[in-house]
């Protein structure tokens, strides 16, 4: 059981990790910061974003990480919208991800028994990530989406907290706060992208048979 649970967790794992990781990292290079290219961090193979350690935790804990894709804000033409715009983009591109994942479930609901584990898992895991890193606390993503909207003086005061971010969250997380969190949000949004999928499969059908007749 420990090795078959193997061969589903750790490929949707991986995919869910790669994509964000990429997705903050051509955002960045998008936006005129050549770091992330220059790192070697604009692919999706994910070997060059993986963690072993994080990743390790992550399937073992549901609580890991994956290596930082590296930016350097100079270089874009407004640093505070440049910063929120990366920091969405890896929770966003887990969104589409798992939208993507859905449909190809939808469509082709004949694949293999472990292929359709490994999308399903992919497809939770991608939302979990997604909105596991919008919450507001450093060093997540939220927390620099936050401290970018937020006025100069109270994004400063907020910065303050990034030292102690880290175990802010992960007291949360063993206090089950966390998860009591994002269970509801991440069914929310499962079924929003469950109605547009079904809508958008359904009228892809459509129009198919309305050609042939």
């Amino acid at each position: 059981m420990f090795a078959q649970d193997m061969i589903f967790r750790v490929p949707a794992l991986l995919l869910a990790i790669t994509v964000h990781e990429y997705a903050h990292g051509k955002m960045a290079d998008r936006l005129g910061d050549p770091t992330p290219r220059y790192a070697g961090r604009l692919t999706l193979n994910p070997l060059a974003h993986l963690d072993p350690l994080g990743l390790l935790m992550l399937w073992l804990f549901r609580f890991g990480w994956a290596k930082p894709v590296p930016i350097n804000p100079i270089h874009f033409r407004n640093r505070r919208q440049g910063l929120v715009l990366v920091s969405l983009a890896g929770p966003a591109a887990n969104i589409i991800t798992a939208f993507i994942i859905l449909l190809l479930l939808q469509l082709w609901p004949g694949t293999g028994l472990i292929t359709q584990q490994i999308l399903s898992l992919a497809f939770i895991y991608n939302l979990y990530l997604a909105v596991f890193n919008l919450l507001p606390l450093p060093p997540l993503d939220g927390s620099k989406i936050l401290q970018g909207i937020l006025p100069g003086p109270q994004a400063y005061a907020y910065s303050q907290l990034e030292v102690y971010g880290p175990i802010i969250l992960i007291v949360l997380i063993y206090f089950g706060v966390v998860g009591k969190i994002l269970y509801p949000v991440v069914s929310f949004l499962a079924r929003i992208l469950e109605v547009l999928s079904h809508g958008l499969v359904f009228g892809l059908l459509y129009r198919f048979l309305f050609k042939f007749w």
